[in-house]
């Protein structure tokens, strides 16, 4: 059974997916074997991985070069996301994309300064026409690095079409070395329905996963009647890596017919979002373990491939099925889940009862709860499905729910703070409470007036928080009133316990500096070779700003020849 699964499959695959992407046309952006911490379309926080993650070594400073002629056609600079990243438009079409780089190359870097310095600004987002900054194939275009939301020094690498889709690059030839099969960590079954059950139960069951002698598994036997599906936790890993990436296609077969498929070749930014629709968000948020749902309810994504009755298996009574689960990687290694599934609709448990609330949110409606000086408005479409909301206000901490709905947009949440005095009233913010001790942490908080709004996409636990603390600013390589005429950095930390930090300015002699802020060290550099401080005695002033407006302001004289 599985050798004509596998040439269907095969047969399936060439018929359906040839690869239609220039093979020789793109070169490795690194001068090293590659060798991935992340692959193309992995399951992130709240978005699929648009590129691959590529090991640099566990260094910074390698040469990046362009992956084929064309030139800079965007250069967005930031303290979080891509941090420094390079996109390359190339003749074909195709746009490739270098982020969490340190720095770029020097004609690059003069050109990207020119415009801070002009806009006074670290953070900024350039579109060079093309006679500006063209760039040949294998020329150096970059340097890696560990910028913005990086976790450890990598090149974040892309290839987009002309619509801006990222596409996996392994399609255009970019060869990563990998002989291993996909692993299977866990397999469930989901009830669909009030009249659906799965081993008696109404409720979603973990199955007893079996590794068989030749690398493929079997479950348990399971008794089922009803509407049913199946959820998966699996991974792939290289050859030279212990990472635990994403895998590239997920099959499922019901008595040898194929009945739904997952394809993470391409996808659209638009569409990314809604990764915790594909996923069992409530499992991701009380487990940190992502189920992959293998059947749908709706139709957000485009790597829904092939999918027969949305992927649901219908078990009918006195019955005997076939599941078939087959997992790959791009390199078609693969790893199958056999479940035999036995129909009977005896000896049921009753369904579990639903929890309910005085409050029930009606996805297709707007919604908005009140209670004393706290409100929240839903819009339209917030949530993908209607449910029972815990909505509870006492003093000022708001009980939303539990963060296990996922949801679709962003909501306000709004205090009013009018019978609060204004000095208190301006050292407010909203904040959410996490972990055991149910820490504060800031959420992005306008005013108008006497209202405090938040907006957010995450169910949970919120307060008014108050941040009467300034920022703290330290010199880390200098002291006041020293020479510095060696140095070619200079260097402050900057932190803040409560808000956060909002906005910083460092001048010297009264002209602005670029200081490039990583947020992950709290470091705040200068570089002397920007060569805007000209004269021996120089006044250094930096001025912080926190999340509520508190304000911390540093000064020092220090000398340089």
């Amino acid at each position: 059974m599985r050798f004509i699964l596998s040439l269907l499959f095969i047969s399936s695959f060439f018929l359906n997916a040839q690869n239609n992407y220039p093979q020789d046309y793109f070169d490795s952006p690194l001068e090293i074997p590659l060798i991935l911490s992340g692959t193309f379309a992995e399951l992130r926080s709240n978005h699929f991985h648009s590129g691959l993650d590529i090991k640099t070594q566990q260094r910074t400073g390698l040469k990046v070069k362009a992956s084929a002629d064309g030139f800079v056609s965007r250069i967005k600079v930031s303290h979080y996301g891509y941090g420094k990243a390079l996109y390359i438009t190339h003749p074909n079409g195709y746009t490739t994309v270098y982020a969490h780089l340190q720095k770029f190359a020097p004609e690059i870097q003069a050109y990207i300064k020119k415009h801070q310095y002009e806009k006074e600004s670290f953070e900024i987002e350039l579109f060079p026409n093309a006679e500006v900054l063209p760039v040949t194939k294998n020329s150096i275009i970059a340097y890696s690095g560990n910028t913005g939301g990086s976790g450890g020094p990598h090149l974040h690498y892309e290839i987009r079409d002309k619509k801006e889709h990222p596409i996996n690059p392994m399609l255009f030839g970019i060869d990563i070395k990998d002989s291993t099969n996909p692993i299977i960590k866990s397999i469930y079954a989901y009830p669909l329905d009030e009249n659906s059950f799965v081993n008696k139960v109404n409720i979603k069951q973990k199955l007893q996963l079996i590794p068989l002698k030749n690398g493929d598994y079997t479950i348990k036997n399971i008794e089922a009647y009803g509407n049913i599906g199946f959820g998966i936790e699996t991974i792939d890993r290289q050859d030279l890596a212990a990472n635990s990436n994403g895998v590239y296609n997920i099959q499922t077969f019901l008595n040898g017919r194929r009945n739904f498929e997952l394809d993470f070749r391409t996808f659209s930014f638009g569409e990314t979002k809604h990764i915790n629709r594909l996923i069992d968000y409530e499992h991701y948020a009380t487990k940190k373990q992502r189920i992959q749902k293998l059947f749908k309810k709706d139709n957000y994504l485009s790597i829904y491939k092939s999918v027969v009755k949305d992927g649901c298996v219908s078990i009918q009574d006195s019955t005997y099925s076939v599941y078939k689960i087959r997992v790959a990687d791009y390199k078609n290694n693969e790893s199958w889940v056999t479940i035999h599934i036995k129909g009977t609709r005896d000896h049921f448990s009753e369904p579990q009862k639903k929890q309910t609330t005085s409050y029930y949110i009606k996805a297709n409606k707007a919604t908005n709860l009140k209670e004393g000086h706290v409100s929240v408005d839903f819009y339209k479409d917030t949530f993908y499905d209607d449910f029972y909301i815990d909505f509870q206000v006492k003093n000022d901490t708001l009980t939303l729910h539990k963060n296990i709905i996922a949801a679709n947009k962003s909501f306000n949440i709004t205090y009013d703070v009018s019978a609060y005095s204004d000095e208190d009233k301006s050292k407010l913010y909203i904040a959410r409470l996490l972990g055991r001790k149910k820490q504060p942490f800031y959420t992005s908080t306008k005013r108008k007036g006497d209202l405090l709004i938040a907006k957010t996409k995450t169910l949970g636990t919120f307060t008014l928080a108050t941040d009467s603390i300034k920022p703290i600013i330290t010199p880390v390589n200098f002291k006041k009133g020293q020479w510095l005429s060696k140095y070619r950095y200079l260097k402050i930390k900057i932190e803040d316990k409560l808000s956060g930090i909002s906005k910083y300015r460092a001048t010297v002699n009264g002209k602005w500096i670029l200081m490039e802020y990583d947020y992950k060290t709290k470091i705040l550099t200068h570089d002397f070779n920007d060569s805007i401080i000209t004269d021996t005695k120089n006044h250094l002033k930096v001025i912080i700003t926190d999340n509520v407006g508190n304000n911390s302001t540093f000064e020092a004289l220090f000398y340089r020849k």
